[in-house]
């Protein structure tokens, strides 16, 4: 009983976390596409950014993807209505990320990757005012479902004043992976069957000392 429950444990805590962490409802329905676009239209986001949205939602896999952003902040951001006077790009940027972080989180999406910029664009084609970035992140998301539901809510549009103050100028798009090997899923399995394997060595080996 032992042996078992030392590799049903952890086989029972994996699959609670898969679960929790892949997205299993596939690509957007039409039906969901439609309802997401009539919450930009309320937004008055522009018709053109709509129409790039419902692309990429048109164009869903159902995979989880990344989202690549390269980052320069403002160093004499405007004020903006909701914060104080003179706050800093960082300030502002906090403030945005007050309502990303918990949203993100509630739906298996999270930062994996955050630098600082230690030089300016060591390469540039067909790009202008590209030389200089001063930060780069990665954010995972587990679906375009899940960002589409941070980004329609009504608090985050509201917040994002606060991101857009706060750069000078950012360029974000999303990747769908072809190797990654830092997946939590991967990490978590090998983790498990380490764990496992030492401790069951350890059992048996104790057992034939004995």
């Amino acid at each position: 009983m032992g042996r078992k429950l030392l590799y049903l444990i952890p086989l029972v805590i994996y699959l609670v976390f898969t679960f929790w962490y892949t997205d299993l409802k596939g690509p957007l329905s039409q039906e969901e596409i439609d309802h997401y676009v009539s919450l930009f239209e309320e937004q008055g986001r522009p018709a053109e950014q709509i129409e790039r949205l419902r692309q990429f939602m048109e164009e869903d896999t159902g995979r989880q993807f990344l989202m690549l952003n390269n980052i320069d902040m403002a160093e004499n951001p405007p004020d903006v209505e909701g914060a104080a006077p003179g706050e800093s790009a960082s300030q502002l940027m906090g403030r945005y990320m007050e309502h990303m972080y918990p949203a993100l989180f509630q739906r298996a999406s999270h930062p994996i990757y955050f630098g600082q910029a230690v030089f300016y664009s060591m390469d540039i084609v067909g790009i202008e005012n590209a030389e200089t970035w001063d930060q780069a992140a990665l954010m995972r998301y587990r679906s375009r479902r899940d960002l589409l539901d941070i980004v329609t809510n009504p608090a985050f549009y509201g917040k994002h004043e606060f991101k857009t103050a706060a750069l000078t100028k950012t360029i974000a798009y999303p990747l769908e992976n072809t190797v990654y090997f830092s997946d939590p899923r991967f990490l978590l399995a090998l983790i498990f069957i380490s764990f496992c394997t030492v401790i069951d060595l350890l059992f048996v080996s104790r057992r034939i000392s004995s």
